[in-house]
């Protein structure tokens, strides 16, 4: 018999940039679990695969594209998933950007502000967004992908690293606030994993061959690594966290 602490049946989740990578992982992990989930990226061709392999796999899946560097894109997509499936449950702000691999004295200002509004300023809007049904139910669970770059210096993704720390701080802003309403708000930090978005790191044998032997576990994560701990954070198994980072790296970051 499964446990109910990771049944998500009935729930309504929202998760960005799902159409591929850790994103489609946690869409397909929902939806096993019995929740409907919306698939969310800006092409609604890879949104319409990534949601058929999740109904192919058993799972219910809704096709919503959204844009996250545009407020009215991410307001419509919690007005549709409202309108199409019912009120938020769960949010899953995975959507990120990366435009700039360098220095940050080089960094040209308007890679900065790219980074800094898709990579915070759109969390807010599609928390902000949630807010009324969460609020409404007087529970809400929302989950924000971060990156152990916001643990660490980096000399090549400085800007990635600010905003994911960013986006920690906010999520423990956040707890703060909502967290009377019964609303909750971690964040995951993973370490390397093997998407696309990190293909120029693994694909990097040097690189690669030095995180496998600095990291415990010896190896890179996949995508369904990260998928796990987005189904316990977003049912009852997880109804006693708020404000947390729960990184997930192979070990990496309790190293020297």
């Amino acid at each position: 018999m499964a446990s109910p602490l990771f049944d998500l049946t009935g729930k309504v989740a929202v998760v960005t940039g799902s159409s591929k990578g850790i994103g489609k992982s946690i869409a397909l992990h929902l939806a096993l679990q019995g929740a409907k989930v919306v698939v969310s990226s800006r092409k609604a061709p890879a949104c319409e695969e990534a949601a058929a392999e999740i109904r192919k796999a058993g799972g219910h899946a809704t096709v919503i594209p959204c844009n996250i560097s545009d407020k009215a894109q991410c307001q419509n997509l919690i007005a549709e998933t409202r309108k199409q499936l019912g009120p938020v449950d769960v949010l899953v702000c995975n959507a990120a950007s990366n435009p700039y691999y360098g220095p940050t004295e080089k960094m040209p200002d308007d890679a900065f502000m790219k980074i800094m509004q898709n990579n915070i300023l759109s969390n807010i809007w599609l928390i902000t967004a949630c807010l009324p049904d969460m609020r409404a139910k007087k529970d809400g669970s929302i989950i924000i992908v971060s990156s152990i770059g916001g643990l660490r210096g980096t000399p090549v993704i400085g800007a990635y690293g600010i905003s994911k720390a960013a986006d920690m701080q906010l999520a423990r802003n956040l707890a703060t606030e909502l967290g009377p309403d019964n609303i909750r708000i971690n964040t995951i930090a993973p370490g390397l994993v093997k998407t696309d978005f990190a293909k120029a790191l693994w694909d990097n044998p040097e690189y690669l061959n030095k995180r496998l032997a600095t990291a415990p576990l010896r190896r890179i994560g996949e995508p369904d690594d990260i998928g796990g701990i987005a189904v316990m954070l977003a049912g009852k198994a997880g109804a006693f966290i708020t404000g947390q980072t729960i990184v997930a790296d192979a070990g990496v970051t309790i190293g020297s």
